[in-house]
């Protein structure tokens, strides 16, 4: 469970105005993220393991396309375990934790992200070996924390946990293959105004993710309330043979939205796609 931060500390980055984010401002990364999520930790910062794509001024703040791409394949003798992804003045920066096998083939992530104010994006990649190394990419956009719900939520709920997997056509065995996952889930943030009721709505979104061919495991997921809205995920998996890719989540409604420690659990679900390369 992460740590809450200091009350103050939240309100000042909910309310300051985007133009006063300057581009290299480290300063939540420094004082918050860096030792709350990696103590005693060396980080290399370096394009030399992964690096991140994201628009410099993002057209809708609320869904911002980022794009992590590692520079190796994945290999039993070495691979990426693990990616961090952060939006440092959003106020709740943690966006996720993906952890990566060799069976993914590639440590590759695409997903959409809300930025509530100008802000580095950062991921963070562990290899095998134990190093660490960081990227970054300064957004401007704001307000996608607090964007409105919109007048279809009554519909969304009714497509909660539906779930959908697409392929590229002409997938080979033993070759890693780009495979999106699409989730119908509103993923609330709790800072959003129902524009039927005028009320903020409390957060709902996904916490966990498993995705797994065959039973062996492609890719694992801990996320938060920086993921959009229907996530949708663009990663790799090698299929072998024949068989069945699964994605399985849960979701979580919590009392504050920066805040971890009073969270209620949601339900469970689950999708399966058969594959035949």
């Amino acid at each position: 469970m992460h740590k809450p931060y200091n009350a103050i500390f939240l309100l000042a980055l909910m309310i300051l105005p985007a133009i006063a984010v300057a581009e290299g401002d480290d300063i939540t990364w420094n004082t918050v993220l860096k030792s709350q999520f990696f103590a005693g930790k060396n980080i290399d910062e370096s394009n030399a393991v992964i690096e991140l794509d994201a628009p410099y001024r993002a057209e809708d703040p609320a869904i911002v396309p980022v794009k992590v791409t590692s520079k190796f394949a994945q290999s039993k003798d070495k691979y990426i375990k693990k990616i961090w992804l952060f939006v440092d003045k959003n106020p709740f920066p943690f966006v996720g934790e993906f952890e990566f096998f060799p069976e993914s083939g590639k440590a590759d992530l695409a997903l959409r992200v809300r930025v509530n104010t100008y802000s580095d994006i950062r991921a963070i990649a562990e290899t095998n070996d134990g190093k660490f190394s960081m990227t970054k990419k300064f957004v401007k956009a704001s307000g996608g924390c607090s964007a409105p719900i919109g007048a279809d939520l009554d519909e969304a709920m009714k497509r909660l946990g539906k779930v959908k997997f697409r392929l590229d056509d002409g997938i080979q065995s033993g070759q890693p293959a780009l495979t999106q996952l699409m989730i119908s889930h509103p993923n609330l943030t709790g800072m959003q105004m129902d524009q039927m009721t005028r009320f903020i709505r409390k957060s709902h979104f996904i916490d966990q993710l498993k995705v797994t061919f065959n039973d062996k495991p492609v890719l694992n997921a801990k996320i938060d309330i920086a993921i959009s809205a229907d996530p949708n995920f663009r990663f790799y998996f090698v299929p072998d043979k024949a068989g069945e890719l699964k994605a399985e989540f849960t979701d979580v409604s919590c009392e504050s939205p920066t805040s971890r420690n009073v969270c209620n659990k949601g339900g469970s679900y689950s999708q399966s796609y058969t594959v035949s390369p």
